[in-house]
């Protein structure tokens, strides 16, 4: 097979193949001869119908099959040879047209437009100077931290009288003739919106007979609606007083800060004492904070990448109609309206193949494995549960990565953590010492 060039310019050229007999006669007989061989066709036995019957049945449909397998190894053995970086793929060239004798084959020629990526330098290098921001952990952060652990291992238990962020279960009663009546109504006067509303309720005991107006305490139709156990184009009906005859009231109770919190936070690694336990949890927002660190210092990273990338020029009129080739939803409008970008992530895709080549970033299914560990064990603690064991967190993670879009997702980010993890070692880096709150703003 030949293949030829013609560059059109920096961005964009032509690919012309020719496929000569040579590099399909071989192919096609090899083809035939193998459908003769299986071939089941009245009045002949298998295996002994005549090649030339073969040919004149299956010649073309074969031959065009071999073509476009040849077309294609080709197309892609010269691009992967020639080491082009080219944006999306190939597509047949619209300008030329070529007429083929299927029935006397000779030589096939065929067009190819193809796009080649714009060149540019990612690297950043030891003249340039990024800055670390880490976070100041007070022994108020430590100190609100033990409290909400303290919180979220504590425990509820039925009180008479009801104080500021207590729950109240009871019966709801419509103030108006023929009103609704909700016999296991539940509700926190604390969440209340309306502050007079919510002083109703202080000093409140069991058995006592709260009225007060649903739709003044809230502010919005959803949690009325979900009060009062009705529909939420329901709640315009009934925006009166409603009289709460209390049932229960349950106070939560944190739990005492004792070797007994200290197991149910950290498991076998529970300290002996108040000291070691605010320690490890130091260290643990140490590392949580750290993530915090690191995914800011990769934006900052990136914002300096592309900066000193600039604006790269794309293939503009390949790329619009490799697009609308590839999804048949992509209009014009839409097409306009997304290009823009579509174009930023490109750049960022670019940037972030020739750092991972420059560095020599790799990929292991450990560190996908690692990452995914991690999102589980985030997770987890959203419900209380902070420390999972480990056999656990693996059968997790291998969940989380069977989804494709997920699995992809994470690869893409231990790829660009990689690089950052790499350009710190490369440029002038500064560490700042920040408070958590100039570090949200920051961020």
């Amino acid at each position: 097979m030949k293949v030829t060039r013609k560059d059109l310019d920096k961005l964009n050229a032509v690919l012309t193949l020719t496929i000569e007999p040579a590099d399909y006669q071989e192919k096609t007989e090899k083809e035939l001869k193998d459908i003769r061989r299986k071939a089941n066709i009245p009045g002949f036995r298998k295996g002994m119908v005549p090649i030339s019957l073969v040919k004149k049945m299956y010649g073309k449909s074969v031959l065009a099959d071999v073509i476009n397998k040849t077309l294609g190894e080709g197309i892609y053995d010269y691009i992967r040879n020639q080491k082009l970086n080219i944006l999306g793929e190939p597509l047949p060239n619209e300008d030329v047209k070529r007429e083929f004798d299927w029935d006397n084959p000779t030589d096939f020629v065929f067009d190819f437009d193809i796009a080649l990526a714009p060149e540019f330098d990612a690297r950043l290098t030891e003249k340039d100077t990024l800055t670390y921001h880490e976070i100041e952990i007070t022994d108020k952060m430590v100190d609100d931290q033990v409290t909400s652990y303290a919180e979220r291992f504590g425990h509820s238990e039925d009180v008479e009288q009801y104080t500021d962020g207590d729950f109240i279960r009871g019966t709801l009663t419509e103030q108006a003739e023929g009103g609704i009546v909700v016999d296991k109504a539940m509700l926190m006067p604390s969440y209340m919106k309306d502050e007079k509303q919510r002083k109703l309720f202080e000093g409140a005991k069991k058995g006592d007979v709260v009225t007060f107006n649903p739709s003044v305490a809230y502010d919005n139709d959803a949690e009325v609606a979900s009060m009062l156990q009705i529909e939420k184009d329901k709640v315009a009906e009934h925006k009166g007083e409603f009289a709460l005859t209390i049932n229960s009231i349950s106070h939560h109770q944190a739990a005492a800060l004792d070797a007994e919190l200290f197991a149910k936070v950290f498991a076998d690694k529970a300290p002996a004492d108040i000291d070691g336990f605010r320690a490890l949890v130091r260290e643990e927002m140490q590392q949580t904070l750290k993530q915090d660190q690191d995914y800011k210092f990769g934006k900052d990273a990136k914002e300096a990448i592309l900066k000193k990338v600039g604006q790269l020029e794309f293939p503009d009129e390949f790329l619009k109609r490799w697009l609308q080739v590839n999804d048949k939803d992509m209009t014009e409008e839409k097409l306009e309206k997304e290009y823009p970008q579509m174009l930023e992530q490109l750049t960022w895709q670019l940037v972030v193949d020739q750092l991972a080549e420059t560095y020599n970033i790799k990929v292991e299914q450990a560190d996908l494995t690692a990452y995914a560990k991690n999102i589980a064990r985030m997770q987890l603690m959203q419900y209380g549960l902070s420390h999972v064991e480990d056999n656990y967190l693996e059968q997790y993670a291998q969940e989380i990565l069977k989804n494709e879009n997920q699995a992809r997702g994470i690869y893409s980010r231990v790829q660009e953590d990689k690089i950052f993890e790499a350009v710190k070692g490369v440029v002038k880096l500064k560490t700042k010492k920040v408070s958590y709150e100039d570090f949200g703003k920051e961020l």
